[in-house]
């Protein structure tokens, strides 16, 4: 099993990396691992956007912009990790969103319109934290799973989140050993397999 650990988390005490250790130190399989914080993947711009058409419309997947894609595509199991920040995740995170989801590499569309899956993983896990209450799953988490189901084929989306972190008087340790049962859990549906 290949599994890609994509990493927005860029403190190094970070609590989110914390849980996505526990979870990937208990998973005997190859791991990627890709370090947004330390990667150049810049938002598209119109030079840039305009080359990716170019080659996707050729289907020439060569060009080392696909990279991320490629390696998205070929995992068998997905690990996101990113802190909620403003209501959602880091940017670093959108920037990578926009250089995987390729047409033709991640999924593609049907004659009908629909979008149908090109990915090879049948889980995909996001681990994420809040010093405050998440207000809602649907911006951070919700935006990741709809993406997905709905366009990458992986149907099988699981959450972990330690939430309120930083409020006064919170159990920091209860809090995120709460998250790893969660990510134990997850741990026995994939020993099932």
């Amino acid at each position: 099993m290949k599994i890609l650990y994509v990493n927005a988390t860029v403190r190094p005490d970070s609590r989110t990396k914390r849980i996505a250790r526990y979870l990937l130190e208990r998973i005997p399989a190859e791991k990627k691992i890709v370090n947004l914080g330390e990667e150049d993947i810049r938002p598209l711009n119109n030079e840039l956007l305009e080359l990716r058409t170019r080659l996707i419309e050729e289907q020439d997947f060569d060009n080392a912009i696909f990279h991320y894609a490629k390696d998205y595509a070929e995992a068998d199991m997905i690990i996101i990790v990113a802190p909620y920040w403003d209501l959602s995740f880091p940017a670093l995170l959108k920037n990578y969103i926009e250089a995987i989801n390729v047409n033709g590499l991640v999924f593609r569309y049907t004659n009908e319109g629909k979008t149908e899956g090109l990915c090879k993983a049948d889980k995909l896990v996001y681990i994420t934290t809040s010093g405050g209450d998440i207000m809602s799953d649907e911006f951070g988490y919700g935006y990741i799973k709809a993406l997905a189901q709905k366009f990458h084929g992986i149907n099988d989306v699981e959450y972990i989140k330690a939430e309120g972190l930083d409020i006064h008087g919170a159990k920091i340790e209860e809090i995120l050993q709460k998250a790893e049962k969660k990510a134990d859990k997850i741990l026995e549906d994939i020993n099932k397999v």
